[in-house]
């Protein structure tokens, strides 16, 4: 986002470096709390392995943060402060939301403040596309936490914990995600065309929202290992679309 913005490629690595960072330290989190529910189930996972102490996690998730934070101030202090309502949001999730019918609502505030990071970070304003482009990732984001939430479904469930996912059940909750992520694909597709964007990139766009839209319904009633390549799968299609969108709006 940063270099479709014009930032320079050093200024750009700085911007996605104190992102990256940030990102760390709220998984890290996450991992820390999932921890109990994870021993005995997820034997993969750094803590529950016994690979990483919860102690030492949490220092890591802490060092992540200040580095995002600092890594941030080099390029503009506004940056830093959006850098803090990343944190803020995805401790929610981890803390307090995580778990619950409203997990998907730190996804769909905190996804489109990922363009919005790269592009202010190296312009320090936004373009008048955004206004299209900020509503089309909040649903995205609405749909990645749904998607989430139902490759866990059947842990959460035996753990006792709930879920938005656990809540609509594994055939509506493939079906919501689908609908969301065709909403932002329609969004994207309509906003570029009137914007002028050859058919071309149009039905590159196009191609991507079908994947992501497509994903989380052919992989419903399989594994829990195959619905978290799709959810991967989704979320890559997701940034990849942002950034076509980009290219094709405003580079």
């Amino acid at each position: 986002m940063a270099t479709v913005a014009g930032a320079t490629p050093e200024v750009a690595v700085r911007i996605g470096l104190s992102m990256t960072c940030l990102q760390l330290g709220i998984g890290v989190v996450n991992d820390v709390v999932d921890a109990p529910r994870d021993a005995g189930r997820k034997p993969g996972k750094p803590i529950p392995a016994g690979l990483v102490a919860p102690r030492a996690a949490r220092v890591a998730a802490g060092l992540a943060f200040a580095a995002g934070i600092l890594l941030a101030l080099t390029v503009r202090p506004g940056l830093a402060g959006l850098g803090l309502l990343v944190v803020g949001i995805g401790l929610a999730y981890d803390l307090r939301l995580k778990g619950t019918a409203w997990s998907w609502l730190p996804f769909a505030v905190g996804i489109p403040i990922l363009p919005v990071y790269g592009w202010f970070g190296a312009a320090g304003s936004l373009p008048p596309p955004f206004a299209a482009l900020i509503p089309a990732a909040v649903a995205a984001g609405a749909g990645l936490a749904i998607g989430n939430s139902l490759v866990d479904v059947e842990r959460d469930e035996a753990a006792g914990a709930t879920s938005v996912a656990a809540r609509l059940g594994p055939d509506r909750a493939a079906a919501v995600t689908a609908g969301l992520y065709a909403v932002v694909g329609v969004v994207g597709v309509v906003s570029a065309a009137i914007a002028g964007t050859p058919p071309s990139w149009l039905a590159a766009l196009a191609v991507v929202a079908v994947i992501a839209a497509a994903a989380p319904l052919l992989v419903r009633a399989r594994p829990p290992a195959d619905r978290e390549r799709a959810w991967r799968a989704e979320a890559v299609a997701l940034a990849i679309f942002a950034v076509v969108w980009l290219l094709a709006v405003v580079g």
